[in-house]
């Protein structure tokens, strides 16, 4: 699961490497004007009462800014109302207890004689807070009673904690026994045999990056929204139940599902034959291949393909329905956000994390958190990757229609 980041972090350190060439130019060219200045400035100005070393200059004091953390000891007080718990966390207080204690090695600081470390609550709830409202960090900082890098920090530290501690044990590809329920309860909700995931590709809104600006543009987006917008891509499988078990995050919003598809470790397992014999439903986004279940997309459909395609949207609207869930319930996906483009998968990743954590632990969502993804399909070039697919396909409408498996929407 993890090796997406690795691939993903080699094209931005490539990126970064260039953007960084460029900032050491700036900086050297700024420190030569800065030294020409002072230079200027010592010579029409002489120093006056400059004092040697041992002059008994002043010792420089160390202190802490006193912040207000009323509201953030409100929240953790035993008689602070679950609902009320659960409306800012968008969890219960026993599931925010177990990420506590799940990562309080990783992330837990000790006291120093200048100041006291921030507890391991508070750095879990920063962030979740932080993930949960999508707030500024300027607002997070007030909330919580701590500095805006702070927070800044800590969204980061917690973020990279959840990836290394909890991705290993709540997002990973199912086994094999695991694998035979989720084809079982696949089957029930459609008919169609040996499907094991529902795939789909969501885009998260960022700000203009400073380098590669038309790999992230999003034309679709812009287009619709009348406002130019910049994306980069989260493309997930989920089980019956809407909990991920594959991920692949930060590609750049103008690729297409296919082609996002393609860059993921899920098709570099495909092609190494760990899919054979079973089906990811995807949309019209994705092209049918050996392993990949798409719909019919062509005009004129028959009755056949029409039953198919009811059936088969079933099965997407599970991942659609979890992407939506996803997005509402961690509303920083929703907007632009003030996190570094190379930083963006880690804290994503972490989003996916706590939504399964949420959905495994049955954390209802409010509903007034409910939105309406709107994600364009685009038909890829190459529609069909295999003529052997194409039979299969063909073969499950006829059995879903012939066995009386169809609906009958299409009518």
């Amino acid at each position: 699961m993890l090796e997406f980041y690795s691939n993903l972090q080699d094209y931005y350190s490539e990126i970064e490497e260039g953007d960084r060439v460029k900032r050491k130019r700036s900086r050297a060219m700024a420190a030569e004007v800065a030294v020409a200045t002072v230079d200027n400035a010592l010579e029409e100005k002489p120093i006056k009462g400059s004092a040697g070393v041992g002059s008994g200059h002043q010792q420089r004091r160390l202190w802490v800014k006193d912040r207000s953390k009323a509201w953030w000891d409100e929240c953790i007080s035993p008689d602070f109302p679950e609902e009320e718990f659960k409306k800012a966390f968008r969890m219960g207080k026993s599931t925010f207890e177990m990420i506590c204690e799940e990562l309080n090695s990783v992330i837990a600081k000790e006291d120093t004689a200048l100041r006291n470390a921030i507890p391991v609550k508070q750095r879990v709830a920063v962030c979740i807070w932080r993930l949960a409202t999508g707030e500024p960090l300027r607002l997070v900082s007030k909330r919580f009673g701590l500095g805006i890098s702070t927070c800044h920090k800590l969204v980061l530290e917690v973020c990279t904690a959840i990836r290394t501690v909890l991705m290993p044990k709540y997002l990973q590809w199912p086994e094999e026994y695991d694998l035979r329920k989720i084809k079982d309860e696949f089957e029930s909700i459609s008919g169609i045999p040996n499907v094991v995931g529902s795939m789909y590709t969501t885009h998260i809104p960022i700000i203009a990056p400073k380098i590669s600006v038309a790999a992230y543009f999003n034309k679709r987006h812009t287009e619709r929204n009348q406002k130019t917008s910049y994306s980069i891509t989260v493309q997930g499988v989920v089980d019956p139940n809407g909990v991920f078990t594959d991920v692949c995050i930060g590609w750049p919003g103008s690729m297409n599902d296919d082609q996002v598809l393609e860059k993921s470790a899920l098709y570099q397992r495909a092609n190494s034959g760990l899919l054979n014999g079973v089906w990811i439903v995807g949309n019209s986004g994705y092209p049918l291949m050996d392993w990949v279940l798409v719909p019919y997309t062509q005009q004129n459909l028959t009755w056949t393909q029409h039953a198919f395609n009811e059936k088969i949207g079933e099965i997407q609207r599970v991942a659609k329905d979890a992407f939506a869930r996803l997005k509402g319930r961690w509303s920083c996906l929703q907007k632009r956000t003030e996190v570094k483009l190379q930083d963006l998968p880690v804290v994503l990743g972490a989003c996916c994390v706590l939504h399964n954590i949420c959905e495994i632990r049955n954390e209802d969502m409010d509903p007034k958190l409910n939105i309406e993804l709107m994600d364009d399909e685009m038909v890829p070039e190459i529609a069909l990757r295999s003529a052997g697919s194409m039979k299969a396909r063909d073969a499950i409408a006829h059995n879903l229609l012939h066995h009386g498996l169809a609906g009958t929407a299409f009518l």
